[in-house]
C-alpha cells in the first residue's frame, strides 16, 4: 500500500479494506462508494467476478462496516450497486444506518440493452446517515427548476393568498444524468466512469467546504476531482495502477509516476 498526494488530497494505492483501516474512526464527513458490481466488467485487464454471489456480498459487508466506522457522527454514506445486489446491501445497511433515500440514477441508451427481457436503464443509490437528526443537507445548493411554477405558472389556490407555485425545488429521488461517453471532455478510459454532474449533486448536498470526502473505489477519481473543485478535502482508494495514474493527473498531484509522464489516454477505435 502506498499513500500519495498531500494533506488536502490523498490517494491510497492499495486494497480497499487495508486502505480504509488507515483512516481515523469517526473522521469522514461524506463517503461515496461505487464498488465493482460483480457482473464481469473488465477493469484494465482485471475481470471483477467473485466465485459466488455470497462471497461477493460478504466482501461488501466488510467494506461497508469499515465505512460506517470511519464516518463522523453527522456523516453521510452513499452506496451504489448493481440492481440484483442492492436489496441485500439495503437490508444490511439499514441495520447500521438510517436510510433516507433510495435514489434511481436514470440514463437513456441508444443501444439495445436486452432482447429477451427488459434491459436495465438505471443504477440504484442508497443515501444513509448515522444520525437522522444531525446531518448535512444543503438544500439551497442543489435546487432545480420546478416546471409547475417556472414554466406553467400554475397558481396554488389552497393558500390564503393565491400564489404561483415555486419556480425551484429539491430534486426527487429519480435523477437523470447522461452517462460518460467517448469524446466527452470528462471521458477517461474506464468502463464504469460516473459523470461529474452526478457527483456534484451528491457533494454539494451532503458536505460543506473543508469537509473530508472519501471514495473507497475511486476509478477515474471523479469524486475526488469534484471534491477539490468544490473546496472539500478528499481521499481516494484505488488498487489499479492505471487508475491511480488518472487520479494523480486529474487532481494535479503529480506530473510523473514511476518515471512515466502522466497524460490523458487517447483511445483509438478501429473503423470497421
Amino acid at each position: 500500500m502506498q499513500i500519495l498526494g498531500n494533506e488536502q488530497h490523498k490517494i491510497i494505492y492499495g486494497d480497499v479494506l487495508e486502505g480504509l483501516k488507515t483512516l481515523s474512526d469517526n473522521s469522514v464527513n461524506l463517503i461515496f462508494a461505487d464498488p465493482p458490481y460483480n457482473i464481469g466488467k473488465n477493469f484494465a485487464g482485471h475481470i471483477e467476478k467473485w466465485g459466488t454471489d455470497e462471497a461477493y456480498l460478504e466482501w461488501c459487508y466488510e467494506w461497508i462496516d469499515l465505512c460506517v466506522k470511519k464516518l463522523a457522527s453527522n456523516g453521510t454514506f452513499y452506496v451504489m450497486a448493481a440492481t440484483q445486489f442492492m436489496p441485500f446491501l439495503d437490508i444490511y445497511l439499514r441495520k447500521k444506518m438510517n436510510v433516507l433515500s433510495r435514489i434511481i440514477w436514470y440514463y437513456d441508451s441508444s443501444s439495445v440493452q436486452a432482447k429477451k427481457y427488459f434491459g436495465s436503464m438505471y443504477e440504484p443509490i442508497l443515501l444513509s446517515v448515522k444520525n437522522r437528526n444531525n446531518y448535512t443537507f444543503n438544500t439551497a445548493d442543489i435546487l432545480i427548476e420546478a416546471k409547475t411554477g417556472s414554466k406553467r405558472k400554475l397558481i396554488d389556490y389552497r393558500k390564503t393568498i393565491p400564489t404561483v407555485y415555486s419556480s425551484t425545488k429539491v430534486p426527487g429521488n429519480v435523477w437523470e444524468f447522461s452517462r460518460v461517453r467517448y469524446k466527452m471532455n470528462e471521458y477517461e478510459n474506464h468502463p464504469t466512469q460516473k459523470p461529474v454532474s452526478l457527483l456534484e449533486r451528491i457533494i454539494k448536498a451532503s458536505s460543506n467546504a473543508g469537509d473530508l470526502v472519501v471514495d473507497p473505489f475511486s476509478g477515474t477519481f471523479t469524486t475526488c476531482f469534484v471534491a477539490k473543485e468544490l473546496g472539500r478535502k478528499s481521499i481516494g482508494i484505488e488498487i489499479n495502477e492505471k487508475y491511480v495514474k488518472i487520479g494523480l493527473r486529474r487532481l494535479q498531484l503529480a506530473t510523473e509516476f514511476k518515471g512515466e509522464k502522466l497524460q490523458k489516454e487517447i483511445c483509438q477505435f478501429k473503423q470497421k
